[in-house]
């Protein structure tokens, strides 16, 4: 990607040599601050109609493409102004009075405008780029994070009244004009017959007329489908999410699959997929309507989920505060076994995760020479970079934040100012972490397996496979798949969340031991390769899940896994650069037409 920064920042230096006081700088950096943010939020707002132009072309690798570039975009621009600024100004790091003046000129700048905490972010974002090796904390929640409002635009919802049931017209219209593809349905009367049948099957089951059909008036984009995003409203005043996922192929449009429960909802708008590309502007008021669909997520992450992502961690940090503040208690350790390479901790009914890679693992560490705690933290990066698949974690980091002591538990503040003495210390009454990942809140899948009931058990167990195999389609091999890596959601779905063992899927050596003969002593020549080598039939034991019975639901369930032809297969695909599919809703959602 090449940045205007080139001419513009020659014209920018040239007027910076020639300003006569302090007050000329402040006020011309604050101007080309924001000629650079413009910029930047133009070529960002482009991406969810080149994400619809990809969808209708079935070019699935620029899909893949640009979720990374929307992601890569904001930081491009950030890490290229942070060192000019820091080039053309050296001491600007120290002069901290300089960077607030810059602030407060830009603050008043933008103020009026929609997009004013993005803006706002942005110059944020810059003044830690110039912080970050000095160890100065910048605070994340100081400046007016934009409240959304439950009055939607007109230019956001589109409403579909309805008498008692829906017929297949008014699907078909929904169909029709809410994406306005360039490219036509394979099939849209059978699939807006299909659809009705659900929708009114569901409304049967209520007992309750359906009074409107309620659409987000723009599509929804990611990896290889579009999906339409609504709620069905009911003549009693309750609701149900309706959201029509589609995919194309070479007979044209289709509708793959009908999502009409909120755990559904949940797990398809959750943070561990790639971003949505959305072709909206008004990004506060779709943030907040998603929030209504899922009221227990919360809203901070609906902004990642629409790839507003520094808006989102804004919003994330205030909820945190939030949550301590009402409830009174502390971060304290995280439940289940301490990690061997992370520092863990929460609070008690927090929604969020916290942890810090420790300067040392413990003694249960078992890859080697430890690469440090750079090369982990890259790795975190990295998934958040990259396409999660629906399951994989994605991670909030912050760099350089202080948050107050008091908000520690003594033997957590312990064993952090010890253990990760490297990237966090006191500072006063405030404690400073040179970076801090945050991550929604799971259950341990090994805790979850000795409390949870038979039905519960089958549904996570199924889930896990899922995960493994999502993963492995996005290019991610974790090579230790102990369980307690992995966990659990309150909609009985399993993610990865711990990330110092992953590798490059298509780099592992998939070899077996399933060719030899009993009694033969011979090592196998396996064994001298460099590399990372994998044994599909050791998978069961890489678990160390205890249960027996839990084992044998692995291998019902998912026993293509424990072959080699499954990954040697998949790394084929991913070699010749294809997308490979992978389960973002159950089966059961899926339309199965005559």
């Amino acid at each position: 990607m090449a940045l205007a920064i080139g001419s513009d920042q020659e014209r920018f230096t040239f007027r910076m040599v020639g300003a006569s006081n302090r007050e000329n700088r402040i006020r011309i950096t604050a101007e080309w601050v924001l000629a650079q943010f413009d910029q930047f939020y133009s070529e960002f707002l482009e991406v969810p109609y080149r994400a619809k132009a990809a969808f209708e072309q079935q070019h699935h690798s620029t899909s893949i493409w640009l979720s990374r570039h929307r992601l890569s975009l904001y930081s491009s621009y950030i890490h290229r102004m942070g060192a000019y600024l820091q080039a053309i100004q050296p001491n600007i790091s120290v002069d901290a009075s300089f960077l607030n003046q810059l602030e407060d000129h830009f603050w008043r700048m933008i103020e009026q405008r929609y997009e004013s905490d993005v803006a706002y972010a942005f110059m944020h974002s810059i003044r830690r780029m110039v912080y970050r090796d000095e160890w100065k904390p910048v605070e994340y929640s100081t400046f007016g994070f934009a409240e959304s409002s439950d009055r939607y635009p007109v230019e956001l919802l589109r409403h579909f009244p309805v008498e008692a049931k829906v017929n297949p017209g008014l699907i078909e219209k929904i169909l029709k004009e809410i994406p306005e593809f360039s490219v036509s349905y394979r099939d849209i009367s059978g699939d807006s017959a299909a659809i009705t049948r659900r929708i009114n099957r569901l409304a049967g089951r209520r007992g309750a007329a359906i009074e409107t059909l309620e659409m987000i008036d723009a599509g929804f984009y990611r990896n290889r489908g579009a999906y339409l995003v609504g709620k069905i409203v009911f003549a009693n005043g309750s609701y149900a999410p309706l959201i029509i996922a589609l995919l194309n192929s070479s007979g044209g449009v289709y509708c793959d699959a009908v999502i009409l429960d909120q755990h559904l909802t949940h797990n398809l708008f959750s943070s561990t997929l790639a971003n949505f590309h959305v072709t909206t502007l008004y990004y506060h008021e779709l943030s907040t309507y998603l929030h209504s669909l899922m009221p227990q997520r919360a809203l901070g992450l609906n902004y990642s989920t629409i790839g507003y992502n520094h808006v989102g961690k804004v919003a994330v940090i205030n909820e945190l505060k939030q949550e301590v503040a009402s409830t009174g208690e502390v971060l304290d350790t995280a439940v289940g076994e301490p990690g061997t390479v992370a520092i863990g901790f929460a609070g008690p009914h927090s929604a969020y995760n916290l942890k810090v890679i420790r300067n040392h693992p413990t003694s249960g560490y078992k890859w080697g020479e430890f690469e440090g705690i750079d090369a982990v933290k890259e790795k975190y990066s990295r998934v958040h970079e990259i396409n999660r698949t629906g399951s994989m974690l994605d991670n909030i980091i912050y760099f350089n934040i202080a948050l107050e002591r008091e908000l520690f538990a003594e033997s957590l503040l312990d064993e952090l100012l010890v253990e990760a003495s490297e990237t966090v210390t006191q500072q006063r009454d405030m404690i400073v972490f040179k970076y801090l990942i945050v991550q929604p809140r799971m259950t341990p899948l090994p805790v979850f397996l000795q409390n949870a009931g038979e039905r519960e058990v089958r549904i996570v167990i199924e889930s896990l496979g899922d995960c493994i195999k999502n993963n492995a389609a996005a290019n991610i091999f974790n090579k230790d798949l102990d369980a307690r890596n992995y966990g659990v959601s309150h909609f009985l779905k399993v993610y990865l969340y711990d990330y110092d063992a992953l590798e490059v899927m298509v780099d592992v050596k998939i070899r077996s031991n399933l060719d030899r003969f009993d009694g033969e002593e011979d090592i196998p020549d396996w064994y001298f390769e460099d590399g990372v080598i994998f044994l599909p039939e050791e998978i069961e034991a890489g678990l160390c899940i205890n249960d027996r019975e839990q084992r044998q639901l692995f291998r019902e369930f998912h026993g293509d896994l424990l072959t080699p032809h499954y990954w040697e297969t998949l790394q084929n695909e991913l070699v010749q650069n294809e997308v490979p599919e992978i389960k973002v809703y159950p089966d059961s959602c899926r339309l199965h037409r005559a």
